[in-house]
C-alpha cells in the first residue's frame, strides 16, 4: 500500500513514524511539503520520498492523507482537483465536514473523515473515522491499517457524531491534563515535593486507567470499590459532588460538542 501525506506537521510525522515502525516500506511513503528544511529533515529521519508540489509521481499511491491546518485545506486541496484517480483521500483536520472535503476536492466521493487525538504522537491515540458511501470495505480496512499505527480506531456511522468524537476524545487529554493538574497542586499543597506530586498523580492516572482498560465492570462500579464507608474517599467525592465537579465536567464536554457543530459550519461556509 503506498501513502502520500499532502503536509508535514506533529501528527503527519507520527503517523510516519508508527507505520514504518509497524511494518510499512519507506518508500512507498511520500511527503508533499512546500518547506525545503521540512522535505530535508523528513528525508533523513524516516528515509521517505518527498516532493515540494502534488506532480504526478507524488499521486502515485493508494492513499492521500490530508494533514494541513483546516483553515489552509481548500487551498490545498486545489491542486489536486482532476488528478486523483480513485485514490482513497484520509483527512485528519479537526472539524472539516465531509460534504466541504468532498466539494473543495471537484465532487470527489472516496474520502474518510479521521479524528485523532495527541496520545496519537506517542502511538497511544484514538481516532474516531467516518467515510463517505462511496468508500468500499476494503479502503475502509486501509485506512484502518494507517490510523492504527498510532493507537486504535473507532467507526463512526453518522458523521454528526464526529463532533462528539471530538469533544470525548479529541479535547479529552486536555480534560486529563486539568485532574493531573489538580492532583499535583493538591499533593503539593499537603506537603509533598513537587516531584513526588509528579510521579504520584501521574501514575495514579495511568494505572487506574490501565485497570478500567482491563477490567469489564463499569467504571462506577470500579469507583465504588475505592469507596469505603466513611473513609478518605467518600470525603473526598462527597465534597466533589458538593462543588459540582462531575455537572461541570459534562457540562464542559457538551460544550465542546456544541463548540465542534459551530466550527463546521463557519469552515464550511467561509469556503462558500
Amino acid at each position: 500500500m503506498k501513502i502520500t501525506f499532502l503536509g508535514g506537521g506533529n501528527m503527519a510525522n507520527a503517523l510516519i513514524g508508527g507505520l514504518v515502525k509497524t511494518g510499512f516500506s519507506a518508500t512507498d511513503i511520500a511527503v508533499i511539503e512546500l518547506g525545503a528544511q521540512g522535505r530535508a529533515k523528513l528525508r533523513l529521519v524516516y528515509g521517505v520520498r518527498c516532493y515540494e508540489t502534488p506532480t504526478a509521481a507524488a499521486l502515485d499511491c493508494d492513499a492521500v492523507l490530508l494533514s494541513v491546518k483546516p483553515q489552509q485545506m481548500r487551498e490545498a486541496c486545489t491542486p489536486l482537483i482532476g488528478h486523483l484517480r480513485q485514490q482513497l483521500v484520509i483527512s485528519v483536520a479537526a472539524g472539516l465536514r465531509l460534504g466541504d472535503l468532498s466539494r473543495w476536492l471537484g465532487d470527489y466521493g472516496k474520502i474518510v473523515r479521521a479524528m485523532p487525538n495527541t496520545p496519537a504522537l506517542i502511538g497511544s491515540g484514538i481516532t474516531g473515522l467516518c467515510a463517505m458511501p462511496a468508500v468500499s470495505m476494503a479502503e475502509r480496512l486501509g485506512a484502518e491499517r494507517i490510523l492504527q499505527a498510532v493507537g486504535s480506531t473507532l467507526w463512526i456511522a453518522d458523521e454528526s457524531q464526529m463532533d462528539a468524537v471530538t469533544a470525548v476524545s479529541g479535547s479529552g487529554p486536555a480534560y486529563v491534563f486539568l485532574f493531573i493538574e489538580a492532583l499535583q497542586q493538591a499533593a503539593k499543597e499537603l506537603g509533598l515535593t513537587p516531584a513526588q506530586a509528579r510521579q504520584l498523580s501521574i501514575e495514579t492516572v495511568l494505572g487506574a486507567a490501565k485497570l478500567a482498560a482491563q477490567s469489564d465492570e463499569a467504571a462506577s462500579v470500579l469507583r465504588e470499590r475505592v469507596t469505603s464507608k466513611g473513609g478518605t474517599t467518600e470525603a473526598a467525592l462527597r465534597r466533589m459532588d458538593e462543588r459540582g465537579v462531575k455537572e461541570g465536567f459534562i457540562a464542559g464536554v457538551l460544550a465542546a460538542n456544541a463548540r465542534g457543530r459551530e466550527l463546521g459550519e463557519l469552515l464550511g461556509q467561509d469556503a462558500r
